[in-house]
């Protein structure tokens, strides 16, 4: 018996039966895992390439990212070289707080001052090596870049240095260290 199409009912075609939802959309799966594998790549690259990433090289190295002469002019916090830094900073007489700071694993060092002066000047100098100079810029505080210090003996100098007619009322003020100083 075949059926007529003049009553207008039409044949449909048999149904499906339903699937479950990871067997209709299995690309889903597989883009949420390759979006969350890009974006783990993406923070450890972000963080090796940024000033982050020079902490987490040096966790993971256990090594300084500059030693010594590499170290020169770089800033101290980006480098790493703040962990192991020791200071000197003279409790008496010191009017500008002008501290030195050495890190041996860096094998460099650095000069802060924390009671200065917008335009005041603190400057570091190895003997025999090489002289760094910054300025406060806002607030009371600044330290210098780095510079390399020799494995043995050495001297390092800092200074402090009021800016002229600022509101600074000490006079130039220098402290001296060797390897020998009782660093804390």
């Amino acid at each position: 018996m075949t059926t007529s199409d003049t009553d207008g009912d039409t044949a449909e075609p048999p149904a499906r039966p339903p699937q479950a939802p990871a067997a209709r959309r299995p690309w889903f799966a597989g883009a949420t895992a390759l979006a969350l594998v890009v974006a783990m790549v993406g923070a450890v690259l972000a963080a090796f390439v940024t000033p982050l990433g020079d902490h987490l090289m040096k966790a993971l190295l256990d090594e300084p990212t500059c030693p010594g002469k590499a170290c020169d002019g770089k800033n101290p916090q980006n480098q790493g070289c703040g962990e192991d830094a020791r200071t000197f900073k003279p409790e008496i007489n010191n009017p500008a707080l002008l501290q030195i700071r050495r890190s041996e694993d860096c094998k460099a060092a650095w000069a802060r001052i924390e009671r200065g002066n917008p335009g005041d000047l603190v400057t570091v100098k190895v003997a025999g090596g090489t002289k760094r100079t910054s300025e406060v810029e806002y607030g009371d505080d600044q330290f210098t870049h780095m510079v390399a210090v020799p494995d043995g003996d050495f001297q390092i100098t800092a200074c402090a240095i009021p800016k002229a007619g600022g509101k600074s009322t000490y006079a130039t003020y220098c402290v001296h260290a060797t390897e020998a100083t009782a660093w804390r």
